[in-house]
């Protein structure tokens, strides 16, 4: 079929099978279901750093909204693939970690800018596309489906479904205390029951529609039994509170951003406190963190969307890994962490999302997040996390795809899988199915059938394992 419009000849909308209004509802899915980022970035980031100095949440919570809103729509526009960028979840977390225990937060994200700068390098030069192309099918397909249960963890935990025991020799438990205990846990409940109804009676927008719903009956049900939050602001804990934003609707509705801490980094402060060894051992794991799960990321938005070729590739992927490799550095210019690919895009390529189009409607959403975002707040996780948890099952039904004749292809396809949740960690899951493959290719004899690359690739993955023993000893 011929484009009807400039619009759809820009972004192949017809040529992927959809239509504007897919576009735009998918667009808008993807915006809700990580939105939460705007709220818990700043939470992930208001710690203390080595001198005592701390970053000021409302600054934190605005650039957040506001560098995603940017790079998502970079991402749609020249990417032209409906994939999400903002501040990422894990690698926030070993930042602010970093910040506490060696350096200070215009250290440390100066290391993330340069982290940024090396793999945008490493786009250019072709070798990030040409890792991306060596892996095998079988690793891939195990990445997605690794991503699925990945995700559906997530969704479990933000729902506080399956949360750490408070005792016993179990590490994780059921509700509060092996119980389905308290209203925000209802909620999700009958939120997954309802969403995943719309789905299999493919009602349009069923996953909008989902949220949509479960947000209004956490309203509700916050307006009448004054829940409250999971953890108070004098720090005491309700296990039958809501898990992060409380469902009630805001006093304001806009609020003025701050962008005071733009800008504010220092490129080469951190190999001067730490020393110059120390230093690129943080860049090198934050590197290989950003660059994986880019691949991950992309592979499962990739399969979601029946988007890659016979060799489960991306078509056209260079753009796409640029704006991302862009986006690392843009985040740590920032202040807020590197941003990166959010595999959260996945909800809005299950509900029907094919082209950058529908980045560029969420990175508009993102942008009005930034002046009001107290609007943003009134969604809890509890009613976006069955949206995860749906889009888990729908990436876990690619694993029909997997070889399983050959264990020296199925144990490293099964680690990708299993580590990706039990460590969540999407970038533990395919170092280890990296590492493992190439090992066991090797051991049967079949050497000539792993790329070249893919021995470089086991190499840094074994040195990225092996960070903390390297950093001690440094």
């Amino acid at each position: 079929m011929r484009p009807k419009n400039g619009l759809d000849r820009y972004f192949g909308i017809t040529a992927r099978r959809s239509t504007v209004t897919r576009e735009v509802r998918g667009g808008v899915v993807t915006f809700f279901t990580m939105a939460y980022i705007v709220v818990l970035n700043p939470i992930i980031l208001s710690g203390p750093d080595v001198t005592g100095a701390t970053l000021p949440f409302p600054a934190v919570a605005a650039l957040t909204a506001f560098v995603a809103g940017v790079l998502t729509i970079a991402m749609g526009v020249i990417g032209r693939y409906p994939l999400a960028l903002a501040a990422g979840l894990g690698i926030n977390a070993v930042v602010g970690v970093y910040a506490a225990t060696q350096l200070t937060w215009p250290e440390v994200m100066g290391l993330v800018v340069l982290e940024g700068l090396l793999i945008s390098v490493l786009v250019l030069t072709g070798f990030r596309r040409a890792v991306f192309t060596a892996i095998p099918a079988q690793l891939k397909t195990a990445i997605a489906v690794g991503i699925g249960f990945f995700l559906t963890l997530i969704g479990l935990v933000d729902a506080g479904f399956v949360r750490r025991a408070e005792s016993g020799t179990v590490p994780i438990s059921f509700g509060v205390g092996g119980e389905l205990a308290g209203w925000p846990l209802l909620t999700f409940v009958v939120g997954l029951a309802l969403t995943s109804v719309l789905v299999v009676r493919k009602v349009r927008g069923g996953l909008l529609i989902g949220i949509i719903a479960t947000t209004v009956l956490a309203i509700v049900i916050e307006a009448i039994a004054s829940v409250g939050p999971a953890v108070g602001p004098d720090g005491a804990l309700n296990p039958r509170g809501w898990a992060l934003q409380v469902p009630r609707l805001p006093d304001d509705v806009v609020a003025a951003p701050d962008f005071s801490i733009v800008g504010n980094f220092s490129l080469f402060g951190g190999f001067e406190r730490i020393g110059v060894v120390a230093a690129l051992l943080i860049v090198f794991a934050l590197m290989i963190a950003d660059f994986f799960d880019t691949v991950g990321t992309v592979t499962a938005v990739g399969a979601e969307g029946d988007l890659l070729d016979s060799d489960r590739n991306l078509p056209g992927s260079q753009p796409v890994l640029l704006v991302d490799s862009i986006a690392a550095a843009a985040g740590g210019a920032a202040s807020i962490s590197s941003n990166t690919t959010y595999v959260e895009s996945t909800a809005g390529v299950a509900d029907g999302a094919r082209t950058g189009l529908a980045s560029v409607v969420t990175g508009l959403l993102f942008l009005v997040a930034t002046f009001f975002s107290p609007l943003v707040e009134v969604v809890p996780s509890e009613a976006a996390a069955p949206v995860l948890v749906i889009v888990g099952a729908l990436l876990i039904s690619q694993i029909r795809d997997l070889e399983w004749g050959d264990l020296s292809l199925v144990i490293p396809a099964f680690l990708t899988i299993a580590l990706m949740p039990f460590t969540y960690s999407i970038t533990n899951g395919i170092g280890a199915g990296v590492v493992s493959f190439v090992l066991l290719r090797a051991a049967v004899g079949r050497v000539r059938e792993v790329h070249p690359l893919m021995w470089v690739v086991a190499g840094l993955f074994v040195v990225y394992f092996a960070l903390e023993p390297l950093q001690q000893l440094f």
